[in-house]
């Protein structure tokens, strides 16, 4: 105590300055965040291989019925060219061995609507629903 004045004042010292101990602190947080990023699990990536036979089973009943149609609206099937009229039999004859193969139909930017209406109805009638057009792949 010190007496100012004739009065006795206490002094407070009971004040505790945490700068020190927030400086301390942030320091550590930033060390854990640095070392932390560089911080790798090791891992090993396996590739199991699948059996052979169900892959090509699987890739025989999902590979697409692909119907092609140019710009002078020839239809062309297996890499054979057929009439609008037998592509109702090619579809059922195909779909019979890939029974949940899709039809997909490439069509040339040229080509009529029409050739694809007749193609998907063919579809429809033979039974295949999911019916896709889809342009040709760019030479």
């Amino acid at each position: 105590m010190r007496r100012k004045k004739g009065h006795l004042v206490e002094e407070d010292n009971s004040e505790i300055d945490l700068t020190p101990m927030l400086d301390v602190v942030f320091i550590m947080l930033i060390f854990f965040i640095v070392t932390a990023s560089f911080v790798k699990e090791s891992t090993i990536d396996v590739n199991l291989p699948e059996n052979q036979e169900k892959q090509q089973a699987q890739s025989n009943d999902n590979s697409a019925i692909v119907v092609m149609v140019n710009a002078s609206d020839e239809i062309w099937m297996e890499e054979r060219r057929i009439d609008v009229r037998a592509v109702r039999a090619n579809i059922e004859r195909i779909h019979a061995e890939r029974p949940k193969a899709p039809v997909v139909v490439k069509a040339d930017g040229a080509a009529s609507a029409k050739m694809f209406v007749a193609i998907a109805d063919a579809a429809r009638e033979a039974k295949v629903y999911d019916v896709s057009l889809i342009p040709p792949e760019e030479k």
